[in-house]
């Protein structure tokens, strides 16, 4: 049975010329799981806030969305409130109540349930999820994880017939992203739930969907499934930059010159090197000279320990760490394990409890005034909102750099130089972000610290990125970033480290330390783990498989 009907959907945002949506027609059957992808700004949170009629953005909407056969913006709020439930990437804009029980029956309370059935509904809820440790919490205490499923089981209680989900899984370290998912699939397995999700960290989702939407520049490009649509991303000219995203097992078969049905999972993708490959005697990566192994240091942590209130335990215990000046440091772990709070002790935005703190060979303190922040250090938070203050993106990058000539060729190196003339809240999540990161590479700091630079950012995004933070290292800028995506790390650090308990592990190089992780590494690591020691990238298995290749065809010519 069909659920959502979408004909011939147009829109354009107030003020804009360009549509962000472009005559879209595409129909999903009810139990569908469809996972919406595309760069960013290429229409896809538009796309879903035009299906939930609460939230839908302001602008001119052409066209048709049919739920259940009916027009939907001609069906009551009440029914639509609670039969389409929505999930946003923020979980802290999403809830509005100070106790984790008020956060899951204020839902039901907005569709009028009597008290008995709002109960019920909740302890239901909270014996699927398995949150029952969260009751009794206030909102605040939780982490992001337990925030996002929070959201989750607050939406559920209504018994929606269709979830909405934007991005649910860029603020969550990756076993919470795969609970997370699992969880969605389960809902969809067990209840016949209909799942829309958009998001760009899209390597368990890619397999999981019935059926995929790529969007690029408002028009949908592929719909199908998965596998259909990973045959037109890989060969089709036109999805160039789509094709960034598709799963590490497809990059690795097309990237060795496969043939026939591209593998999709990590278990297909062990598969066909095992298969092809394993005979080879080139087993390990032999990585480059680390860079500035002996150079000066540009942040030493000595014996760090911070809390936020005499009542509460340690976020950071004895936490040391030494950074050296131009390199790439990055720092992973769990959600509320710290990471944050590390970066603003580093920025200076929070006072150690006891310990020291040196930047740039000087005692943190001694930075009077805000000397630390010209020229010295800067740095990207979580939320890019946090930044803004203007009323446009030209605002935004002029007040920080009043040349405008280097303003706007930064701006053209994120490419975001077609954006400035709007406001910053109209912007994706992704351009946003991409905005930020360019105000503060314009103050042109020696230190740079990232909080999840890479949240919301698709594929292609990421390459430029990374570009662009290597560029930084080579003219002496040290860069530590926060950050759950252990593919990005992996690529572009000179060193990771995992915050767990207080305490940072010792750097290590990507290849070290994503091959002797099991959880927090890379699907290039879990595919060709058994075959070969130290691959972390995509780029590094192809590598090693041609060579084997070549060693291979070399014995058999010797043996002729």
């Amino acid at each position: 049975m069909e659920i959502l009907r979408i004909e011939n959907l147009s829109f354009t945002y107030p003020k804009n010329d360009k549509k962000a949506l472009d005559n879209v027609s595409f129909s999903i059957e009810e139990g569908d799981f469809v996972l919406v992808c595309g760069s960013s700004g290429s229409g896809k949170t538009t796309l879903l806030r035009t299906l939930k009629p609460e939230i839908a953005p302001y602008g001119e909407k052409n066209g048709k969305i049919l739920f259940c056969g009916e027009e939907l913006s001609s069906l009551n709020s009440l029914k639509t409130a609670g039969e389409i439930g929505f999930v946003s990437q923020q979980p802290e804009q999403q809830i509005v109540t100070d106790t984790v029980e008020e956060e899951l029956s204020f839902g039901l309370c907005g569709i009028c349930t009597d008290r008995e059935k709002i109960r019920r509904r909740v302890g239901e809820v909270v014996g699927y999820f398995g949150i029952e440790g969260m009751l009794g919490k206030k909102t605040s205490e939780l982490s992001g994880g337990q925030k996002q499923m929070l959201c989750l089981a607050s939406v559920m209680a209504m018994n929606p017939r269709v979830l909405i989900l934007d991005e649910p899984t860029s603020q969550l370290d990756p076993i919470s992203a795969v609970e997370f998912i699992f969880a969605l699939k389960r809902l969809n397995r067990d209840m016949g739930l209909t799942v829309i999700i958009s998001e760009h960290r899209v390597e368990e989702l890619f397999v999981a969907a019935d059926k995929i939407a790529v969007f690029d520049s408002g028009c949908l490009i592929s719909f199908g499934s998965p596998y259909s649509v990973g045959e037109y991303l890989a060969s089709s000219p036109k999805a160039e930059r789509a094709s960034l995203m598709l799963p590490c097992a497809t990059k690795i078969f097309r990237g060795t010159g496969g043939v026939g049905r591209a593998p999709l999972t990590v278990r297909d993708g062990r598969e066909y090197i095992n298969k092809n490959f394993k005979n080879g005697v080139c087993k390990k990566v032999v990585p480059g000279a680390q860079a500035h192994e002996k150079a000066d240091v540009a942040v030493r942590l000595d014996k760090v320990c911070f809390k936020y209130g005499r009542e509460r335990p340690y976020v950071l215990y004895d936490c040391s760490a030494e950074i050296n000046r131009c390199e790439i440091f990055a720092v992973l772990g769990g959600n509320g394990s710290g990471k944050t709070t590390l970066l603003s002790i580093i920025s200076g935005l929070e006072k150690p409890i006891s310990g020291k703190v040196d930047i740039l060979g000087k005692n943190i303190n001694k930075y009077k005034g805000n000397s630390l922040y010209r020229g010295v250090l800067s740095a990207l938070p979580q939320d890019p909102q946090e930044l803004f203050i203007g009323e446009s993106g030209r605002e935004e990058i002029e007040q920080v750099c009043q040349d405008k000539e280097k303003a706007e060729a930064m701006a053209r190196t994120l490419e975001i130089d077609g954006l400035l003339d709007r406001h910053p809240y109209d912007l994706s999540g992704g351009e946003q972000q991409r905005l930020a990161l360019c105000e503060v590479l314009l103050t042109e700091p020696k230190i740079l610290l990232l909080d999840e630079p890479t949240r919301s950012i698709d594929a292609f995004y990421k390459k430029v990125l990374a570009e662009k933070l290597r560029a930084l290292k080579n003219d002496g800028v040290t860069v530590i970033m926060v950050t759950h995506d252990t593919e990005f790390a992996a690529e572009v650090a000179d060193r990771c480290a995992m915050l767990f308990g207080g305490e940072l592990t010792p750097g290590e190089r990507p290849e070290e330390f994503f091959s002797e992780n099991d959880f927090y590494t890379t699907q290039a690591a879990r595919i060709s783990r058994g075959s070969f020691e130290n691959a972390v990238t995509p780029e590094q298995v192809i590598g090693l498989c041609q060579k084997n290749k070549a060693m291979e065809h070399e014995r058999q010519n010797e043996k002729k």
